[in-house]
């Protein structure tokens, strides 16, 4: 059969030109969905950092501003949320039709000039309205970013991918934490807005010129579901699967407990335990960035072994370590000395950040990829007005009211917030509860 050699050398070497080639396509989509995840991160500190750096800055602009403990929360929290929540809706719903990198490179230049125009307020209106710009534009941020990473990974890997995703949070509040309280410190609070809100329109040219749009349900089994949807049928999807419905709750409650009591802890450690603005925010910074991020990596290799590929374990995980990091959080509130709440915030401010990856990489399981950006968009509409509303304008009722009772005085705002702590122990049960049904949900979306 000599005379067939020729043509079967020719033929082996063509495989091996298809297996070499196809092998580097795969090194090289590789390569870009991890730069992607990076690209995507970084946003997400900035958005995280430009959010919460005016809770590091409360008590100054309190204090310039002659405001009640109400008056600064609805300033400081209720402002931007109300926007944010409005507008983050609309926006979702156009990234499950549009152009996904292109929302986001508009929404980071949009909330860090604003974030600047924050730092050239001159007044309490100067300040309302740029809050408020600040909010419609960091709607337009995580619901297409979560959307594009689910587009980058299969669905077995998205939790550990969103849980990645999630390290921009702690980046991003040492950035609104540390840094802002320094630069405030030193230089005034307009100061410190203007230093977090120039980076950013460095970071929206980057994405907007090196990162592509990925095609949309590419990687799920189920490629029906990337049709997009209205958001109607988007919410009578939720309502008609249980594990989405407790997955939306448990998320929203735990963020109610872990941000809202962190958006006034800043200012707890200045009341309570004599710090300085400064002072507060380096020590939750080091919280942030260190603790923060070993919380997030820690929960990232969790995700990634091979027991995180029944997402029953990842919803029951998730509530096992919230119930426990509440009892901690209770202690912190109720504690005269200063050592012991610094000690428990060590275990409370990285537990703030051990369910948001997993939660949303759950999330974009039990939907299909035409929804994923708007459900995700619930999901930050229901948190965001639990911790960014109802939180901290509770929390700044509570205090007011307590302040006017001679027995509690300046420790109002500590009795206000032990009171708030204990609802982590709410959130664990939905978390816990979603764990029932999400299997059946999530073969049905992703068809994992």
């Amino acid at each position: 059969d000599l005379h067939s050699f020729p043509t079967r050398r020719s033929s082996d070497l063509h495989i091996a030109a298809l297996t070499a080639a196809s092998h580097t396509l795969a090194a090289s989509a590789s390569s870009d969905r991890w730069y992607v995840l990076g690209a995507l991160t970084l946003v997400y500190a900035l958005n995280i950092a430009d959010r919460y750096s005016i809770s590091t800055l409360i008590e100054p602009i309190r204090t310039e501003l002659q405001l009640t403990d109400s008056g600064i929360a609805f300033l400081t929290g209720v402002a931007l949320a109300l926007f944010y929540v409005t507008v983050g809706m609309p926006i979702a719903t156009l990234a499950d039709r549009a152009n996904r990198r292109n929302i986001v490179a508009l929404a980071v230049v949009i909330w860090s000039g604003m974030t600047v125009l924050c730092g050239l307020a001159q007044n309490y209106w100067h300040l309302l309205l740029a809050r408020i710009g600040v909010g419609i534009g960091e709607a337009g941020g995580t619901p297409p970013s979560t959307s594009i990473i689910a587009d980058k990974f299969v669905p077995a890997q998205r939790p550990m991918a969103m849980t990645v995703l999630a390290l921009g949070a702690s980046l991003g509040a040492w950035l609104g934490s540390s840094v802002a309280g320094t630069v405030a410190e030193r230089f005034g609070w307009r100061a410190a807005f203007i230093a977090l809100g120039v980076p950013g329109l460095l970071v929206a040219a980057l994405v907007a010129f090196t990162v592509r749009e990925p095609q949309r349900g590419d990687l799920d089994s189920a490629r029906g579901g990337a049709r997009p949807e209205s958001l109607g049928r988007v919410l009578q999807y939720i309502a008609r699967h249980p594990s989405v419905i407790q997955l939306l709750l448990g998320g929203t409650l735990a963020t109610f407990w872990s941000w809202g009591l962190m958006w006034w802890t800043p200012t707890f450690l200045v009341r309570s335990h004599g710090m300085t603005v400064g002072e507060a925010g380096a020590t939750l910074g080091a919280m942030h960035l260190f603790a923060g991020t070993g919380a997030t990596l820690i929960a990232g290799w969790l995700m990634a072994l091979p027991a995180a590929t029944d997402p029953r374990y990842v919803a029951r995980l998730l509530a096992y370590v919230t119930a426990a990091a509440t009892i901690p959080s209770i202690l912190i509130y109720w504690t005269d000395s200063r050592a012991v709440a610094v000690t428990l915030l060590w275990v409370l401010v990285p537990a703030t950040y051990f369910f948001m990856g997993p939660v949303l990489g759950l999330l974009s399981n039990i939907v299909p990829a035409g929804m994923r950006a708007q459900a995700c968009a619930v999901l930050l509409f229901t948190s965001n007005v639990a911790n960014l509303i109802v939180a901290p304008q509770l929390i700044g009722f509570m205090s007011d009211a307590f302040a006017a009772h001679a027995q509690v005085g300046a420790h109002s705002l500590r009795w206000a917030m032990a009171i708030v702590a204990p609802t982590g122990f709410w959130a664990a049960y939905h978390l816990w509860a979603s764990a029932r049904t999400i299997l059946e949900d999530q073969a049905r979306a992703s068809g994992l």
